[in-house]
């Protein structure tokens, strides 16, 4: 795979082999993933929202207006969105009416404000009666401090005093701008609409949904994989096809590329079973792992198995190409039996008993019968015996 015509690759022919396979390799995983974007995700079927409102189970009455503005707000704030094309894919039945419910309400912009504003006051009055509680304390030290006539505790007393009711006063507006509108955001049919959906699933749909999740994380790095195998399986059938045609026709430089693509094709193909692997060994299991290491202080030992891992599998490769399929046993057994010079590869006229281009002499005499026989050939042709 590095000669030409029994001559070293050039320089330049290798540059240019180099920036073909990158490009062919870049191309593979480029449309690898235009064709498995085709697959239905199990976050594309039951998407996070509705995860979190049918599966977990957590939304009630009291909460479900501020875990809404969380969601709402959650997605306003985000730098990335959902692109529409994984909105569009197939949902579960369950998911469909929760989803559409909460785009309407997120694609309004008055409503989404709203909720966000709502979250906002939230967040701010609790912050406020943090700080009452921590003033209240402050106060009755101070209090105490004037009863007893020690430095200046009255006058702490008073400061804090006055403090105290500026923000309580800025507690009860936040209050009531809060209630103001939650009450307007509560009539709002399209929140109604929402809130009833994320309370009303019944234990036996929360059930359903959850087992066909399951099932779906299970089985979805299998069908992934399987889509994967349709789109690299062509193009190794491909590959390998030409490289066995252009051999058998001497085309020295399709024979080269083909070579060389038929390996870059492999690497997709011994990645995405490596994947596979990944997933159906639980990731929790491999971070546990991994947890479990930093809190020993071991955690160069993942890397060093990681290492380990790829050297092994390096060596594992190299042997397979080498003894296996690009094995010189191989090569002598395809040039014999296509009436190559066992040594250059140069067609033979029948009945040569030397190459033409570089003088190898092809035959030798069998040690048992003495009658000539391919000098590469396992067993006499004359007598099939084996042994030199």
């Amino acid at each position: 795979m590095t000669r030409l015509d029994n001559e070293p690759l050039r320089i330049a022919a290798l540059v240019v082999i180099l920036f073909l396979e990158c490009f062919i390799l870049f191309s593979i995983f480029d449309g690898l993933s235009d064709h498995t974007g085709q697959l239905t995700t199990p976050e594309q079927y039951i998407p996070p929202l509705c995860r979190e409102i049918v599966v977990s189970g957590d939304w009630n009455k009291t909460n479900s207006l501020d875990n809404l503005a969380s969601v709402v707000a959650r997605h306003h704030e985000s730098y990335t969105r959902p692109e529409d094309s994984d909105e569009n894919k197939p949902q579960h039945a369950l998911c469909i009416p929760v989803t559409r419910a909460y785009k309407a309400i997120r694609d309004d912009e008055r409503l989404s404000q709203n909720l966000i504003d709502t979250r906002k006051i939230s967040r701010e009055m609790r912050e406020l009666r943090a700080e009452l509680d921590r003033m209240k304390g402050a106060y009755d030290t101070s209090l105490l401090e004037g009863i007893a006539g020690q430095g200046r505790g009255g006058e702490n007393a008073d400061s804090i005093r006055k403090e105290v009711t500026e923000k309580t006063a800025a507690l009860n507006v936040l209050a009531g701008k809060h209630t103001l509108i939650e009450g307007t955001l509560r009539e709002d049919r399209r929140i109604q609409e929402m809130l009833g959906l994320a309370v009303g699933v019944s234990g036996a749909g929360r059930k359903t949904l959850r087992d066909e999740l399951r099932t779906l994380n299970f089985w979805y790095p299998v069908k992934r994989l399987g889509m994967e195998m349709l789109f690299l399986v062509p193009l190794l059938a491909v590959f390998y096809f030409w490289n066995s045609r252009s051999i058998a026709a001497r085309r020295p430089f399709q024979t080269l590329i083909s070579s060389h693509l038929l390996v870059v094709v492999t690497i997709p193909v011994f990645f995405k079973v490596l994947e596979l692997i990944y997933d159906i060994i639980h990731r929790n299991l491999l971070k546990q792992v991994i947890d479990l290491l930093k809190s020993l202080k071991l955690v160069a030992l993942w890397h060093y198995l990681l290492i380990g891992v790829a050297i092994l599998i390096a060596l594992a490769l190299i042997y397979l190409f080498q003894k296996k399929l690009f094995s010189r046993e191989k090569l002598m057994r395809r040039r014999m039996a296509k009436g190559l010079c066992h040594h250059c590869g140069q067609h033979l006229a029948t009945g040569s008993r030397h190459c033409h281009v570089c003088g190898t002499g092809q035959y030798r005499h069998c040690s048992h019968c003495h009658e000539p026989t391919p000098v590469q050939g396992k067993y006499c042709t004359a007598c099939g015996l084996g042994g030199k």
